[in-house]
């Protein structure tokens, strides 16, 4: 079951966030890479500043969250992430079309260019990769993150905005 995420989930969104993103290790630059990968007042702020999350239930138990944030013209998503134990299940995939059908404008997804595995799981629902120009652009225009983030990171667009950016 695909439900919107409360306030009495914070810390399973935390714990879920902090497993999966250990997969990171090793692959993300090191001074971006630190555990807790997300401390608990970074979640909070990012929920303050409009992330929405959505989370997958198995057996009644949350074991994926993703999350929406509208940005104006044009939809993120952030923080998407399965439980290690979950993973190569569909449970991502699932939650991504569920996210995607509520969504009435182009979506945009930000992740961390040595993390090949998240680039194909994007790509193979339908996104491409923008040039490093547009990448540059829109992280500093949607996102609030750090310039070495920016350095470091790639986006995907959904299809109405790959249109929008030739």
């Amino acid at each position: 079951m695909i439900r919107v995420c409360q306030q009495q989930d914070i810390d399973t969104i935390y714990e879920i966030i902090n497993d999966s993103a250990r997969a990171y290790r090793g692959h993300i630059p090191q001074d971006r890479y630190h555990e807790p990968y997300m401390p608990k007042d970074q979640l909070l702020s990012e929920i303050t500043d409009g992330v929405v999350f959505y989370g997958f239930e198995d057996d009644g138990l949350l074991v994926a969250v993703m999350g929406l944030q509208d940005k104006g013209p044009v939809i993120l998503i952030r923080h998407a992430y399965t439980s290690t134990e979950k993973r190569g299940r569909g449970i991502g995939s699932s939650l991504l079309a569920h996210l995607l059908g509520m969504a009435a404008k182009p979506v945009l997804i930000g992740t961390w260019r040595d993390a090949e595995w998240a680039i194909r799981f994007y790509e193979k629902h339908g996104f491409k990769l923008v040039s490093k120009e547009q990448k540059e652009r829109l992280l500093r225009e949607y996102w609030s993150i750090p310039e070495r983030q920016v350095e470091t990171s790639v986006v995907l667009v959904s299809e109405p905005y790959q249109e929008k950016l030739r």
